[in-house]
């Protein structure tokens, strides 16, 4: 597991804080078809040590490559002091990647049988898929990630013009229990996105998580995704205290 010491941390940091200053700089760091893994280990690592409904995901600079850093969190929302930080790097992607939802329907007939024994009556009805987790249908998420393939850059040029780079993410707060699977083998691919925000009125970046594990699709009543949509980038969305900011 690749991991970052505490200065080794703090220089992808700043080397994120300062590569953003540069739209030349970012545009290198961004390769158009690169992705972050996140592997099983590194899964167990932050299920161990992340007691938060949420983590932190953060966006540093290793050796003149972009990096995902993984930071948890305790129940008040600080950074936990584990003394190493484990990364991945935005790396080529290199297989052709499978976005699965399974969508299965339950039918309950009901019969009732008179004392006689006897049918008076019988229905059927069908229920529909049950979430029993937030999933992206995949047409959004293939729609998100070709956007920030197309419109990437041009949303760092609108950033950048607006206010420098103040308003370009340092992290993404990403919620624990979309990981927290007992499938042992549970690994991520991790792109960036592009998600038009109701709420902000604009398009925000999304990190679109790719989960493989054996257990999908395996058949069950409920709807089965391994594509998660996580588009919390900080800023503007900092609710938790926030760690290593550009101020």
């Amino acid at each position: 597991m690749n991991n970052l010491n505490r200065d080794e941390y703090s220089m992808a940091l700043e080397g994120w804080i300062m590569a953003k200053q540069d739209l030349a700089r970012i545009e290198g760091l961004f390769p158009p078809n690169y992705v972050f893994n996140l592997s099983p280990e590194q899964v167990q690592w932050l299920k161990k040590n992340n007691s938060n409904k949420e983590f932190c995901a953060e966006i540093g600079v290793v050796k003149g490559q972009l990096t995902l850093i993984l930071c948890p969190l305790d129940e008040k929302g600080n950074k936990v002091e584990t003394g190493e930080f484990p990364f991945c790097p935005f790396e080529q992607l290199e297989n052709d990647l499978r976005l699965t939802e399974i969508q299965t329907y339950t039918v309950v007939k009901n019969a009732l049988l008179s004392k006689d024994m006897r049918k008076i009556d019988n229905d059927s009805d069908m229920f529909f898929p049950i979430t029993n987790q937030p999933i992206m249908e995949q047409d959004k998420a293939v729609n998100s990630i070709e956007s920030w393939q197309s419109n990437g850059q041009d949303w760092f040029y609108a950033q950048f013009k607006e206010g420098k780079s103040k308003s370009i993410f340092n992290k993404f707060y990403v919620p624990a229990e979309k990981i927290a699977h007992a499938d042992s083998d549970l690994s991520f691919v991790c792109s960036f996105g592009l998600k038009y925000s109701e709420i902000y009125q604009k398009q925000l970046p999304a990190l679109v998580f790719i989960a493989f594990h054996k257990n999908l699709g395996n058949g069950s009543v409920e709807t089965i995704s391994n594509t998660y949509d996580w588009a919390k980038p900080c800023p503007p969305v900092c609710k938790i205290p926030d760690f290593g900011t550009d101020e």
